[in-house]
């Protein structure tokens, strides 16, 4: 069964918010690890700290199904899609990685740019993936984060259980 990578975030009652999300995760997919959460600073606008985490699914669905099954999450937690893409949120769940799948048709977009962008996304994935091998670079996940600069986006390892 395929294997699929979430990033989780959340600046939004974003506790209560990443619990809905692992909750939903749990009851439409076979969760397999989720990390610890993260908090960062809101990045490209001001507002309130996000707090992050990477879930592992097992999943029959094909990326643009799950992409819509996530969709329906957002939906779950009230999320409204507004113009523009920094701003803050209840939740936002994106697809990371697809098994070692390149794929480019939007809106899916397979690996992720994300995953190698932001401490945020690849630091919890690191820590649930440190062996996967990225699909494109062929490094694993844990040579990447060894290789980040974690001082251009410091992050913080809080205490919430998901």
């Amino acid at each position: 069964m395929p294997i699929a990578y979430l990033g989780l975030g959340s600046n939004l009652d974003a506790g209560h918010y990443l619990r809905l999300a692992s909750r939903e995760l749990r009851s439409r997919f076979s969760l397999q690890k989720i990390s610890a959460v993260y908090r960062s600073k809101a990045l490209g606008f001001d507002g309130a700290d996000f707090l992050n985490a990477v879930a592992c699914i097992e999943t029959e669905l094909t990326p643009h199904d799950l992409c819509t099954q996530l969709e329906l999450i957002h939906e779950v937690a009230g999320r409204r899609r507004r113009s523009g893409k920094l701003i803050s949120r209840t939740l936002d769940i994106d697809l990371l990685l697809y098994d070692q799948l390149v794929l480019d048709e939007p809106p899916v977009r397979l690996p992720r740019e994300d995953v190698l962008r932001y401490s945020f996304v690849l630091r919890p994935l690191a820590e649930i993936a440190p062996h996967y091998r990225h699909p494109v670079t062929g490094k694993l996940i844990s040579d990447h984060w060894r290789e980040f600069d974690v001082a251009s986006h410091p992050l913080t390892a809080v205490e919430h259980v998901l």
